[in-house]
Protein backbone atom coordinates (compact mmCIF):
# COMPACT_ATOMS: atom_id res chain seq x y z
CA UNK A 1 0.00 0.00 0.00
CA UNK A 2 1.61 3.21 -1.16
CA UNK A 3 1.74 6.89 0.56
CA UNK A 4 -0.82 7.82 -1.84
CA UNK A 5 -3.50 4.96 -1.09
CA UNK A 6 -6.95 6.54 -0.50
CA UNK A 7 -7.38 3.64 1.73
CA UNK A 8 -4.42 3.78 4.03
CA UNK A 9 -5.52 3.97 7.67
CA UNK A 10 -8.85 2.38 7.26
CA UNK A 11 -8.70 -1.65 8.44
CA UNK A 12 -10.00 -3.63 5.30
CA UNK A 13 -12.08 -6.88 6.32
CA UNK A 14 -8.47 -8.64 4.52
CA UNK A 15 -5.75 -6.35 4.53
CA UNK A 16 -3.33 -5.80 7.73
CA UNK A 17 -3.76 -2.38 10.66
CA UNK A 18 -2.56 0.77 9.42
CA UNK A 19 0.62 1.28 12.03
CA UNK A 20 0.45 4.95 11.20
CA UNK A 21 -2.83 5.53 11.88
CA UNK A 22 -2.16 3.92 15.13
CA UNK A 23 0.59 5.64 16.21
CA UNK A 24 -1.05 8.97 15.53
CA UNK A 25 -4.08 7.83 17.50
CA UNK A 26 -1.74 7.10 20.61
CA UNK A 27 0.24 10.51 20.39
CA UNK A 28 -3.30 12.32 20.32
CA UNK A 29 -4.12 10.20 23.33
CA UNK A 30 -0.86 11.12 25.39
CA UNK A 31 -1.11 14.54 23.96
CA UNK A 32 -4.40 15.25 25.67
CA UNK A 33 -3.41 13.17 28.77
CA UNK A 34 -0.36 16.12 29.16
CA UNK A 35 -2.90 19.07 28.24
CA UNK A 36 -2.01 19.77 24.87
CA UNK A 37 -4.86 21.47 22.83
CA UNK A 38 -6.23 19.66 19.89
CA UNK A 39 -5.95 21.86 16.72
CA UNK A 40 -8.36 24.36 15.63
CA UNK A 41 -11.27 23.54 13.43
CA UNK A 42 -10.70 19.36 14.54
CA UNK A 43 -8.40 19.57 11.21
CA UNK A 44 -4.61 17.78 11.60
CA UNK A 45 -1.76 19.85 11.35
CA UNK A 46 1.52 19.34 12.34
CA UNK A 47 1.09 18.58 15.59
CA UNK A 48 1.81 14.82 15.50
CA UNK A 49 5.60 15.52 15.87
CA UNK A 50 5.01 17.90 18.96
CA UNK A 51 2.23 14.79 20.24
CA UNK A 52 5.07 12.60 19.96
CA UNK A 53 7.40 14.45 21.62
CA UNK A 54 5.06 14.77 24.38
CA UNK A 55 4.32 11.27 24.49
CA UNK A 56 7.97 10.06 24.88
CA UNK A 57 8.57 12.85 27.46
CA UNK A 58 5.56 11.28 29.74
CA UNK A 59 7.08 7.66 28.90
CA UNK A 60 10.42 8.85 30.26
CA UNK A 61 8.45 10.82 33.12
CA UNK A 62 7.01 7.20 34.01
CA UNK A 63 10.10 5.11 33.98
CA UNK A 64 12.03 7.64 36.02
CA UNK A 65 9.12 7.18 38.12
CA UNK A 66 9.79 3.54 38.62
CA UNK A 67 13.33 3.88 38.59
CA UNK A 68 12.76 6.40 41.38
CA UNK A 69 10.13 4.46 43.47
CA UNK A 70 12.74 1.60 43.16
CA UNK A 71 14.79 2.98 45.64
CA UNK A 72 12.29 2.86 48.77
CA UNK A 73 12.82 -0.33 51.26
CA UNK A 74 11.50 -0.96 54.77
CA UNK A 75 13.59 -1.92 57.54
CA UNK A 76 12.03 -4.20 60.13
CA UNK A 77 12.64 -3.34 63.92
CA UNK A 78 15.19 -5.62 64.86
CA UNK A 79 17.27 -4.89 62.00
CA UNK A 80 19.46 -1.81 60.59
CA UNK A 81 20.11 -0.76 57.21
CA UNK A 82 23.49 0.12 55.38
CA UNK A 83 23.37 2.02 52.36
CA UNK A 84 26.44 1.44 50.00
CA UNK A 85 27.33 4.03 47.49
CA UNK A 86 28.95 3.02 44.48
CA UNK A 87 30.08 0.42 46.72
CA UNK A 88 31.86 2.83 49.45
CA UNK A 89 29.89 2.64 53.19
CA UNK A 90 27.40 5.45 53.17
CA UNK A 91 25.16 5.73 55.97
CA UNK A 92 23.14 3.86 58.40
CA UNK A 93 19.40 3.80 58.67
CA UNK A 94 16.96 3.23 61.65
CA UNK A 95 13.88 0.77 61.12
CA UNK A 96 11.00 2.28 59.58
CA UNK A 97 10.31 3.21 55.19
CA UNK A 98 13.63 4.73 54.25
CA UNK A 99 14.90 5.56 50.53
CA UNK A 100 18.10 5.30 48.96
CA UNK A 101 19.49 6.04 45.25
CA UNK A 102 18.03 3.80 43.20
CA UNK A 103 20.74 1.40 41.57
CA UNK A 104 23.53 1.50 40.57
CA UNK A 105 24.80 4.56 42.69
CA UNK A 106 23.13 3.34 46.00
CA UNK A 107 22.28 -0.73 47.41
CA UNK A 108 21.35 -1.23 50.73
CA UNK A 109 21.91 -4.30 53.18
CA UNK A 110 19.90 -5.20 55.85
CA UNK A 111 21.72 -6.84 59.09
CA UNK A 112 19.32 -8.40 61.83
CA UNK A 113 20.92 -7.13 65.10
CA UNK A 114 18.87 -9.46 67.47
CA UNK A 115 19.26 -12.49 65.54
CA UNK A 116 21.47 -14.93 67.45
CA UNK A 117 24.42 -16.73 65.80
CA UNK A 118 25.66 -20.34 66.99
CA UNK A 119 29.09 -21.58 66.80
CA UNK A 120 30.21 -25.07 67.78
CA UNK A 121 33.32 -26.16 68.85
CA UNK A 122 34.52 -29.45 69.48
CA UNK A 123 31.81 -31.24 67.79
CA UNK A 124 28.70 -30.73 65.14
CA UNK A 125 25.01 -31.05 65.99
CA UNK A 126 25.29 -33.70 68.49
CA UNK A 127 27.82 -34.59 71.18
CA UNK A 128 28.68 -38.01 69.70
CA UNK A 129 29.94 -36.37 66.55
CA UNK A 130 33.38 -35.34 67.91
CA UNK A 131 35.99 -33.46 65.90
CA UNK A 132 39.03 -34.33 68.22
CA UNK A 133 41.19 -31.92 66.70
CA UNK A 134 39.13 -29.52 68.01
CA UNK A 135 37.73 -30.35 71.44
CA UNK A 136 41.32 -31.94 72.74
CA UNK A 137 43.55 -29.62 74.90
CA UNK A 138 46.11 -29.44 77.24
CA UNK A 139 45.71 -28.55 80.71
CA UNK A 140 48.37 -26.46 83.31
CA UNK A 141 48.57 -29.44 85.18
CA UNK A 142 50.02 -31.42 81.63
CA UNK A 143 46.45 -33.40 80.97
CA UNK A 144 44.50 -34.31 77.91
CA UNK A 145 41.10 -33.38 78.23
CA UNK A 146 38.10 -33.49 75.91
CA UNK A 147 36.36 -29.73 75.66
CA UNK A 148 33.45 -29.36 73.90
CA UNK A 149 31.46 -26.25 73.97
CA UNK A 150 29.29 -23.63 71.73
CA UNK A 151 29.37 -20.38 70.86
CA UNK A 152 25.94 -17.38 70.93
CA UNK A 153 26.74 -13.91 69.22
CA UNK A 154 24.96 -11.36 67.54
CA UNK A 155 25.53 -8.02 65.82
CA UNK A 156 26.24 -4.95 67.81
CA UNK A 157 27.84 -2.54 65.05
CA UNK A 158 25.93 -3.86 61.58
CA UNK A 159 28.94 -1.48 59.56
CA UNK A 160 31.75 -3.49 61.34
CA UNK A 161 30.17 -6.68 60.77
CA UNK A 162 30.00 -6.01 57.07
CA UNK A 163 33.15 -4.44 55.89
CA UNK A 164 35.60 -5.64 58.61
CA UNK A 165 34.53 -9.77 58.23
CA UNK A 166 37.01 -10.88 55.90
CA UNK A 167 35.88 -14.37 56.21
CA UNK A 168 34.47 -16.46 53.09
CA UNK A 169 31.51 -17.13 55.40
CA UNK A 170 29.17 -13.85 55.29
CA UNK A 171 28.02 -14.72 59.11
CA UNK A 172 31.23 -14.28 59.87
CA UNK A 173 30.96 -17.78 61.90
CA UNK A 174 34.71 -18.33 60.59
CA UNK A 175 36.19 -15.90 62.69
CA UNK A 176 34.36 -16.63 65.74
CA UNK A 177 35.08 -20.28 65.33
CA UNK A 178 38.77 -19.75 65.25
CA UNK A 179 38.36 -16.71 67.93
CA UNK A 180 36.79 -19.25 70.52
CA UNK A 181 39.19 -22.56 69.27
CA UNK A 182 42.08 -19.64 70.94
CA UNK A 183 40.53 -18.47 73.41
CA UNK A 184 39.20 -21.64 75.11
CA UNK A 185 42.80 -23.30 74.67
CA UNK A 186 44.17 -20.39 76.37
CA UNK A 187 42.44 -20.75 79.35
CA UNK A 188 42.54 -24.20 79.96
CA UNK A 189 45.80 -23.92 79.91
CA UNK A 190 45.69 -21.79 82.49
CA UNK A 191 43.75 -24.15 84.92
CA UNK A 192 44.44 -27.65 86.39
CA UNK A 193 42.37 -30.39 85.02
CA UNK A 194 40.53 -30.90 88.40
CA UNK A 195 39.54 -27.47 88.58
CA UNK A 196 38.17 -27.81 84.85
CA UNK A 197 36.69 -31.44 85.32
CA UNK A 198 34.60 -30.15 88.76
CA UNK A 199 33.89 -26.97 90.04
CA UNK A 200 35.46 -24.87 87.48
CA UNK A 201 33.44 -24.94 84.86
CA UNK A 202 31.05 -21.77 85.05
CA UNK A 203 34.46 -20.14 85.75
CA UNK A 204 35.64 -21.17 82.19
CA UNK A 205 32.81 -20.46 80.21
CA UNK A 206 33.25 -16.47 81.77
CA UNK A 207 36.79 -15.90 81.02
CA UNK A 208 36.38 -17.69 77.84
CA UNK A 209 33.77 -15.63 76.91
CA UNK A 210 35.60 -12.85 77.80
CA UNK A 211 38.78 -13.43 75.88
CA UNK A 212 36.88 -14.03 73.08
CA UNK A 213 35.63 -11.14 73.09
CA UNK A 214 38.35 -9.10 73.53
CA UNK A 215 39.86 -10.96 70.18
CA UNK A 216 36.95 -9.87 68.43
CA UNK A 217 37.21 -6.58 69.65
CA UNK A 218 40.73 -6.36 68.70
CA UNK A 219 39.25 -7.77 65.05
CA UNK A 220 36.44 -4.84 64.80
CA UNK A 221 34.14 -7.71 64.06
CA UNK A 222 31.56 -5.73 65.25
CA UNK A 223 29.75 -8.87 67.05
CA UNK A 224 28.99 -9.64 70.99
CA UNK A 225 29.78 -12.55 72.12
CA UNK A 226 26.29 -13.37 74.04
CA UNK A 227 27.02 -16.69 76.22
CA UNK A 228 29.41 -19.33 76.06
CA UNK A 229 27.78 -22.81 77.01
CA UNK A 230 30.47 -25.84 78.27
CA UNK A 231 28.62 -28.71 76.96
CA UNK A 232 30.80 -31.35 77.58
CA UNK A 233 34.33 -31.68 79.51
CA UNK A 234 35.73 -34.62 79.81
CA UNK A 235 38.85 -37.19 79.80
CA UNK A 236 39.33 -38.80 76.33
CA UNK A 237 37.64 -41.93 76.20
CA UNK A 238 40.57 -44.04 76.50
CA UNK A 239 41.37 -42.91 80.22
CA UNK A 240 37.69 -42.07 81.26
CA UNK A 241 36.87 -44.98 83.82
CA UNK A 242 40.12 -44.27 85.93
CA UNK A 243 38.84 -40.58 85.67
CA UNK A 244 35.50 -41.61 86.77
CA UNK A 245 37.12 -43.78 89.52
CA UNK A 246 39.29 -40.70 90.94
CA UNK A 247 36.38 -38.18 90.54
CA UNK A 248 34.33 -41.23 92.53
CA UNK A 249 36.97 -41.26 95.27
CA UNK A 250 37.18 -37.12 95.28
CA UNK A 251 33.24 -37.30 96.14
CA UNK A 252 33.48 -39.88 98.62
CA UNK A 253 36.27 -37.84 100.43
CA UNK A 254 34.38 -34.32 100.13
CA UNK A 255 30.71 -36.49 101.70
CA UNK A 256 32.87 -37.42 104.83
CA UNK A 257 34.76 -34.20 105.11
CA UNK A 258 30.80 -32.50 104.87
CA UNK A 259 30.30 -35.34 107.66
CA UNK A 260 32.83 -34.36 110.07
CA UNK A 261 32.11 -30.90 109.39
CA UNK A 262 28.42 -31.40 110.28
CA UNK A 263 29.37 -33.13 113.32
CA UNK A 264 31.86 -30.57 114.51
CA UNK A 265 29.14 -28.24 114.09
CA UNK A 266 27.06 -30.09 116.38
CA UNK A 267 29.53 -30.78 119.53
CA UNK A 268 31.71 -27.34 119.57
CA UNK A 269 28.92 -24.95 119.99
CA UNK A 270 27.97 -27.17 122.99
CA UNK A 271 31.32 -27.42 124.34
CA UNK A 272 32.27 -23.69 124.36
CA UNK A 273 28.75 -23.41 125.62
CA UNK A 274 29.55 -25.66 129.11
CA UNK A 275 32.75 -24.31 128.95
CA UNK A 276 31.77 -20.78 129.16
CA UNK A 277 29.15 -21.84 131.91
CA UNK A 278 31.68 -23.43 133.96
CA UNK A 279 34.06 -20.50 133.58
CA UNK A 280 31.19 -18.12 134.73
CA UNK A 281 30.46 -20.58 137.80
CA UNK A 282 34.62 -20.45 138.97
CA UNK A 283 34.63 -17.05 138.88
CA UNK A 284 31.21 -17.04 140.87
CA UNK A 285 32.78 -19.44 143.54
CA UNK A 286 35.73 -17.54 143.25
CA UNK A 287 33.57 -14.17 144.27
CA UNK A 288 31.50 -15.90 146.89
CA UNK A 289 34.63 -17.62 148.14
CA UNK A 290 36.74 -14.07 148.44
CA UNK A 291 33.68 -12.45 150.06
CA UNK A 292 33.48 -14.67 152.20
CA UNK A 293 36.91 -14.65 153.45
CA UNK A 294 36.83 -10.93 153.63
CA UNK A 295 33.90 -11.18 155.49
CA UNK A 296 35.70 -13.22 158.25
CA UNK A 297 38.37 -11.25 158.19
CA UNK A 298 36.93 -8.12 159.30
CA UNK A 299 34.45 -10.15 161.50
CA UNK A 300 37.44 -10.88 163.47
CA UNK A 301 39.15 -7.91 163.24
CA UNK A 302 36.21 -6.54 165.27
CA UNK A 303 36.25 -9.27 167.48
CA UNK A 304 40.23 -8.91 168.20
CA UNK A 305 39.32 -5.19 168.64
CA UNK A 306 36.87 -6.14 171.53
CA UNK A 307 38.75 -8.50 172.99
CA UNK A 308 42.09 -5.89 173.94
CA UNK A 309 39.38 -3.89 175.65
CA UNK A 310 38.03 -6.74 177.93
CA UNK A 311 40.16 -10.18 177.53
CA UNK A 312 38.54 -12.39 180.04
CA UNK A 313 34.87 -11.08 178.87
CA UNK A 314 35.65 -12.11 175.71
CA UNK A 315 36.72 -15.43 175.87
CA UNK A 316 33.87 -15.99 177.97
CA UNK A 317 31.23 -14.89 175.51
CA UNK A 318 33.17 -16.62 172.57
CA UNK A 319 33.10 -19.74 175.00
CA UNK A 320 29.29 -19.96 174.72
CA UNK A 321 28.69 -18.75 171.66
CA UNK A 322 30.75 -21.79 170.88
CA UNK A 323 29.42 -24.03 172.93
CA UNK A 324 25.57 -22.29 172.00
CA UNK A 325 26.36 -23.68 168.79
CA UNK A 326 27.84 -26.68 169.23
CA UNK A 327 25.20 -28.26 171.61
CA UNK A 328 22.36 -26.24 169.74
CA UNK A 329 23.48 -29.31 166.79
CA UNK A 330 23.34 -32.35 169.29
CA UNK A 331 20.60 -34.73 170.46
CA UNK A 332 22.25 -34.82 174.18
CA UNK A 333 20.43 -33.10 177.35
CA UNK A 334 22.91 -32.04 179.97
CA UNK A 335 21.62 -31.29 183.52
CA UNK A 336 23.52 -29.88 186.10
CA UNK A 337 23.52 -31.71 189.61
CA UNK A 338 25.86 -29.71 191.55
CA UNK A 339 23.09 -26.96 192.35
CA UNK A 340 21.93 -29.74 194.58
CA UNK A 341 17.96 -29.51 193.05
CA UNK A 342 18.36 -32.25 190.61
CA UNK A 343 14.85 -33.36 190.04
CA UNK A 344 14.01 -33.64 186.76
CA UNK A 345 10.00 -34.20 185.62
CA UNK A 346 9.60 -36.77 182.28
CA UNK A 347 9.00 -36.62 179.39
CA UNK A 348 11.53 -34.55 178.26
CA UNK A 349 10.61 -35.02 174.91
CA UNK A 350 6.92 -33.30 175.61
CA UNK A 351 9.18 -30.37 176.99
CA UNK A 352 11.12 -30.39 174.02
CA UNK A 353 8.60 -30.07 171.50
CA UNK A 354 6.33 -27.52 172.90
CA UNK A 355 9.82 -25.59 172.91
CA UNK A 356 9.60 -26.00 169.62
CA UNK A 357 6.01 -25.74 168.23
CA UNK A 358 5.82 -22.72 166.41
CA UNK A 359 3.79 -19.84 168.20
CA UNK A 360 0.18 -18.76 166.90
CA UNK A 361 0.41 -15.66 165.05
CA UNK A 362 4.14 -15.50 164.65
CA UNK A 363 4.37 -15.30 168.08
CA UNK A 364 7.99 -16.47 169.69
CA UNK A 365 7.35 -20.54 171.28
CA UNK A 366 6.67 -20.21 174.81
CA UNK A 367 9.50 -21.71 176.43
CA UNK A 368 7.99 -22.18 179.73
CA UNK A 369 7.04 -25.72 180.63
CA UNK A 370 3.44 -26.87 181.51
CA UNK A 371 2.03 -26.49 184.58
CA UNK A 372 2.01 -30.45 185.04
CA UNK A 373 5.64 -30.81 184.89
CA UNK A 374 7.80 -27.81 185.79
CA UNK A 375 11.40 -27.82 184.97
CA UNK A 376 13.74 -27.31 188.12
CA UNK A 377 15.88 -23.97 187.81
CA UNK A 378 19.15 -25.52 187.54
CA UNK A 379 18.54 -27.52 184.51
CA UNK A 380 17.11 -24.35 182.32
CA UNK A 381 20.72 -23.09 181.03
CA UNK A 382 21.15 -26.57 180.15
CA UNK A 383 18.24 -26.15 177.76
CA UNK A 384 19.47 -22.74 176.20
CA UNK A 385 15.71 -21.36 175.88
CA UNK A 386 15.00 -24.83 174.55
CA UNK A 387 16.61 -24.31 170.75
CA UNK A 388 19.19 -27.46 171.82
CA UNK A 389 15.82 -29.26 171.87
CA UNK A 390 14.97 -29.62 168.28
CA UNK A 391 14.69 -33.16 167.40
CA UNK A 392 11.73 -34.91 168.86
CA UNK A 393 13.43 -38.07 169.30
CA UNK A 394 16.23 -36.83 171.19
CA UNK A 395 17.34 -39.28 174.24
CA UNK A 396 18.61 -38.23 177.53
CA UNK A 397 22.19 -38.28 178.43
CA UNK A 398 22.89 -37.18 181.70
CA UNK A 399 26.41 -36.26 182.78
CA UNK A 400 27.32 -35.62 186.45
CA UNK A 401 24.33 -37.49 187.53
CA UNK A 402 22.20 -40.86 186.97
CA UNK A 403 18.22 -40.45 186.81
Amino acid sequence: MSQNDPNRGRRGSDGPPDLDEIFRQLNQRLARLLGARPPAGGQPGPQPQAAFKGGAIAVVGVLAALWLGSGFYVVDAKEQGVVLRMGSFSRVTDPGLQWHAPYPFEKVEIVNLTELRSVEVGYRSNAKNKVPEESLMLTADQNIIDVQLSVQYDVKDPKAFLFNNAAADHNANDIVKQATETAIREVVGRNKVDFVLNEGRSQIAADAQKVIQDILDRYGLGVRIAKVNINAVQPPEQVLAAFDDAVKAGQDKDKLRNEGLAYANDVVPRAKGMAARLEQEAEAYQQKVVAEAEGDASRFKQVLSEYNKAPKVMRDRLYLDMMQQVMSATSKVIVDQKGGNSLLYLPLDKLTQAANAPAPNGAAAPTAAPPAAPVPAPAAPAVRNGKSGRDSGRSRDIFGGEH
